[in-house]
């Protein structure tokens, strides 16, 4: 899986991470996350995400100030956020500049190595579900609250890499899924095509970016 290894830009500056949410959040589509355990190496391809604001945002955890649950928000773009909710985690890639705290939540990414040790974790072999949610994704990877706040341009573990066998992709985008305020802001992106996004079939059918 050499490209898995492929750094994104400089990763390791923060280059790509460090910029707008909504930016990042189109950009992570069609990218690879990738985790490596003594299990051995997952991976799936990023097909929806949603952009959680810096400002202006009553459903981004960060709008109410900085605490002890979402410090890592607050923390260096390209580190990660992981949250528990319901006894199960969901990741986040926090970006901007430190202390601006918005993150990018990966929602749903497509299997493409590992299937069968994801398989195993979730135990269930039906590979459209395996990774369609937040919550089953993170089970799926095995990323638990001890990734929380880590640097991802390590490229160990657990990190995002590029695909260089995906072309230009057409991003679908819809408000987002589950939040209880601000309901109406579009910062949800997906892959309209693609059968592993999570969500209602009338949301993933909304307008796209051309």
């Amino acid at each position: 899986m050499n490209r898995c290894r492929a750094a994104i830009h400089d990763v390791s500056e923060q280059e790509f991470f460090a910029r707008d949410v909504t930016v990042v959040a189109q950009e992570l589509i069609g990218m690879l996350l990738c985790r490596r355990s003594r299990q051995g190496l997952a991976v799936g391809r990023i097909v929806e995400t949603e952009a959680y604001l810096a400002q202006g945002d009553s459903a981004s955890h960060s709008a109410r100030g900085i605490n002890r649950k979402n410090a890592s928000m607050f923390g260096l773009p390209g580190h990660a956020y992981v949250y528990t909710i319901h006894a199960r985690q969901c990741f986040n890639i926090v970006t901007e500049s430190k202390g601006a705290a918005s993150a990018v939540l990966v929602r749903a990414v497509e299997p493409v190595h590992g299937t069968q040790l994801m398989e195993q974790r979730r135990g269930m072999n039906r590979t459209r579900d395996l990774c369609r949610g937040p919550a089953r994704l993170c089970e799926a990877l095995d990323i638990g609250r001890d990734f929380d706040g880590w640097d991802l341009s390590k490229r160990r573990r657990l990190w995002v890499g590029t695909d260089t066998g995906v072309g230009d992709l057409r991003i679908g985008n819809s408000v987002r899924i589950g939040v209880t305020s601000a309901q109406d802001a579009r910062l949800r992106f997906f892959l309209p095509d693609s059968e592993f996004v999570s969500g209602p079939q009338s949301l993933n059918r909304s307008s796209t970016n051309e």
